[in-house]
Parts: C-alpha cells; sequence; structure tokens
C-alpha cells in the first residue's frame, strides 16, 4: 500500500508519498495552485504517477484544536478533490508539521518545506499506524 499526502496551499501545495511497504515517507515536488485546473491536473498527474491507496491530507487547526480560516479552506478542497480522484481521502491533524518540516531541513535538503511538512505529517501517520497494528 502507498499512502500520498499532501499539505494544502492555496499558492503552493506540499506532496510526500510512503514506500510500499509504508515505512519511510519522501518528500515530492510541490504543486502549484491546485486550486486552478492546472494545478489540479498536476497533482492528479502525481496521483495516476505513484498510485496511491490513500490520499492524506494535512488539515490545520489552530494550536489549541479550533477550525480556523485555512482549515476551512482544507475541507473546501478536500471536497472538490474527492469529487475528482477516486482514491479514498483522509484528512489528518497538521498542527505544527511545518516547524517540524524547517527543523528536518538537513534531511530532505531538495525538497520544498510545504513537501517537507507533507512528509512530516504523513512519516507520523506512517508511524502511529505501524505502532497500532
Amino acid at each position: 500500500m502507498t499512502v500520498l499526502a499532501l499539505d494544502y496551499g492555496s499558492r503552493r501545495t506540499g506532496v510526500a508519498v510512503s514506500d510500499p511497504s509504508e515505512t519511510l515517507a519522501r518528500p515530492l515536488e510541490p504543486v502549484e495552485r491546485v486550486g486552478a485546473p492546472a494545478g489540479l491536473a498536476a497533482l492528479l498527474a502525481i496521483v495516476e504517477r505513484e498510485r496511491p491507496t490513500l490520499i492524506l491530507v494535512g488539515l490545520p487547526h489552530t494550536p489549541s484544536g479550533r477550525s480556523g480560516r485555512q482549515a476551512r479552506a482544507t475541507e473546501s478542497f478536500v471536497g472538490r478533490l474527492r469529487s475528482t480522484c477516486p482514491i479514498p481521502i483522509q484528512t489528518e491533524d497538521e498542527r505544527f508539521t511545518t516547524k517540524l518540516a524547517e527543523r528536518a531541513a538537513s534531511r530532505w535538503t531538495t525538497s520544498s518545506t510545504d513537501s517537507r511538512a507533507a512528509a512530516v505529517l504523513l512519516q507520523g501517520f506512517l508511524d502511529r499506524r505501524a505502532t497500532s497494528t
């Protein structure tokens, strides 16, 4: 099973993918403006290329756990993605992933902060799944 993770942003969306054994996450190239037709097409091309069985989208809650403007925008994006993509989509709390991604810059030096944030989100998801089985 391969999982694709997204760190949604209206300007740029970070993308990461797991290895087939669901052990490691690695950042991919970010996608510019997924809200526009060309951006969505670029994202769907990555989905086609990577062939995930699950798409994980980070849901940015406030530090107190509330849903703010960005969380609502992300939920709207998830709705649009569900209408165009047959792969199951799940949301996951992504609080602090950008901060952790900035710290992980030396680990993934060639990727954008957005895609590193998606990789941090995905690695946490994979680690939790591994310990729950």
